[in-house]
């Protein structure tokens, strides 16, 4: 069976990718935007600190995927979706103190963010939406007495996100 020399390294080519990308996966690397289960939000107390702490998860297996820093915010985004970030006094009292989020992904993070205040409310809790945080960041807060320091935040999925303008990236 005559097999074309171009057929048989673009077969080889796909295997070596898939490898790369199956290694990358086993070693919590992935370098897609996929699968994008939100994040979890973690502020430290002075970018100094943010540094210290970012070092401190790489030396342990929990490397930084990318930086996106804003005016506001100092960002370190991790391989497994943990953000540890370091906000100016400014955006800390827009979000009436609150420090840590849980990231949620949404197709409207306005409605989703409402609708998820409107369920804390039937529950008794008080449930406040905060838009433009960030201006660089189209994300919406929900603040609610049922998490006191920490906000829910709702964005759309990581391919949606604006590419970083005025916010840098490392």
């Amino acid at each position: 069976m005559f097999v074309p020399k171009w057929l048989l390294a673009v077969g080889c080519g796909v295997f070596v990718a898939f490898a790369v990308w199956t290694w990358l996966l086993a070693n919590g690397r992935n370098p897609l935007p996929f699968p994008d289960r939100g994040s979890r939000i973690f502020a430290a107390a002075s970018p100094e600190a943010k540094a210290a702490i970012v070092d401190v998860l790489a030396r342990n297996g929990l490397q930084e995927r990318i930086r996106v820093d804003t005016d506001g915010v100092l960002r370190s985004i991790l391989f497994d979706g943990t953000i540890v970030n370091w906000s100016a006094p400014g955006v800390t009292r827009r979000l009436q103190g609150a420090t840590s989020a849980i990231g949620l992904v949404a197709d409207d993070p306005l409605a989703s963010a409402e609708e998820a205040a409107g369920v804390l409310r039937s529950h008794g809790f008080r449930a406040d939406v905060v838009q433009h945080v960030e201006p660089d960041m189209p994300v919406v807060f929900l603040l609610t007495d049922a998490m006191p320091g920490t906000a829910l935040n709702f964005r759309r999925h990581v391919i949606h996100m604006p590419r970083p303008g005025a916010a840098s990236t490392r």
